[in-house]
């Protein structure tokens, strides 16, 4: 009898957590969905090289690791072979070659050298550049240099994936040498925080705080877990990274509104009511992995990261549409629920894939 009720236990266990997972991977599939959609049916808004679309590549990536269906990972392929497989105009401005994360990650499955044979050319005449100018938001200098905390996500990543495609670690020795010169230059020890870029060291939100952006630090912290995943555990730099990790995560959990989101202005939220949710969908991506891969304690970060996917999956509408994506700028701006942008759709999908891990492991 006891053990008859430890096997019915143990599926009703299994059930539930089926049934939590199965619900996490419809409302992906309903938001990948509804993007696609619209690109089919009105056209990208952006060049498919764009910094914006890189970033929406990501999740569908992270959505085809979970949920295994080939729609997805095929799209990516038909994306990057229109694209001949190369990145944006502007040769090494970070947002023109975000794309080269997702050409590495399809590269480390399918193994063409088409896929990164001109992103891995760029980022050998990108190493060799001496690196040596300030980063002060002059002279064009995000064309050159990581100078805005954007850049983050877009640049050092795409260096660390094509680190683990290739097997040559000078990649990810770069990526990690340039995110501290961006690091020690935007980042706020006091705050734990980064400012978008030296323009902002001096301004202040309306009730006399820093300004610091939440998609901006989303796009931070989601860049910092995305060089981890590309790290061995004995890399010499991992536990800089890992201490900045934590820092940073501390710090957001604390700054977690009732609703569930960060909106767009980190210390001055209400001048901002509304809920924003490509931030609060990089916040969740990240707060989640370091769960899941031993950076963070469960018990202590769960309810958060479950708070803001709640928040995240409230925001889709009824036909897939992601919602409250504040629309592309550098600084805290107003978000209306009509509100879509497809790096809003990325964040949403990296922090669904996340959360699945979390719930197969934690329930």
């Amino acid at each position: 009898m006891i053990l008859l009720f430890a096997v019915i236990s143990q599926q009703m266990v299994f059930a539930n957590k089926k049934a939590k997972t199965d619900s996490i991977i419809k409302i992906m599939n309903k938001v990948a969905d509804w993007q696609l959609r619209e690109w089919q049916e009105h056209g990208p808004r952006h060049p498919k090289w764009h910094w914006t679309m890189g970033a929406c590549y990501t999740g569908y990536v992270a959505l085809n690791q979970v949920s295994h269906d080939l729609k997805y990972i095929n799209a990516m392929r038909n994306i990057g072979d229109n694209l001949k497989w190369d990145t944006g105009p502007h040769r090494e401005m970070a947002d023109d070659y975000c794309i080269g994360q997702t050409y590495s990650q399809l590269y480390i499955t399918d193994k063409q050298p088409v896929m990164i044979s001109h992103f891995r050319t760029l980022a050998d005449s990108i190493i060799a550049r001496p690196h040596t100018e300030s980063l002060e938001w002059k002279n064009n200098i995000a064309k050159r240099e990581w100078a805005w905390c954007d850049a983050l996500f877009m640049g050092p990543p795409a260096f660390a994936y094509l680190s683990t495609a290739t097997g040559e670690q000078k990649y990810l020795d770069f990526a990690s040498k340039m995110w501290y010169k961006t690091t020690d230059y935007l980042y706020d020890k006091d705050e734990n925080l980064y400012f978008r870029d030296s323009r902002f060291f001096t301004q202040k939100e309306k009730n006399g705080r820093k300004i610091f952006w939440s998609r901006g630090n989303g796009w931070v912290i989601a860049g910092l877990v995305r060089m981890l995943s590309n790290m061995p555990a004995n890399y010499p730099e991992r536990s800089r990274f890992e201490d900045l990790y934590r820092k940073m995560a501390e710090k957001i959990v604390k700054l977690q509104n009732a609703d569930g989101t960060w909106h767009a202005a980190l210390l001055d939220p209400d001048s901002y009511p509304v809920k924003e949710t490509s931030g609060t969908g990089f916040y969740c991506y990240a707060l989640a992995y370091g769960i899941n891969n031993g950076l963070l304690p469960y018990d202590k970060y769960h309810k958060v990261v479950e708070k803001a996917w709640a928040a995240l999956e409230s925001s889709v509408h009824s036909d897939g549409k992601l919602g409250n994506v504040q629309q592309i700028g550098e600084k805290p701006e107003t978000v209306t629920d009509d509100d879509t942008e497809v790096y809003g759709v990325g964040a949403f999908l990296l922090a669904g894939s996340e959360m699945y891990k979390m719930k197969m492991k934690h329930h």
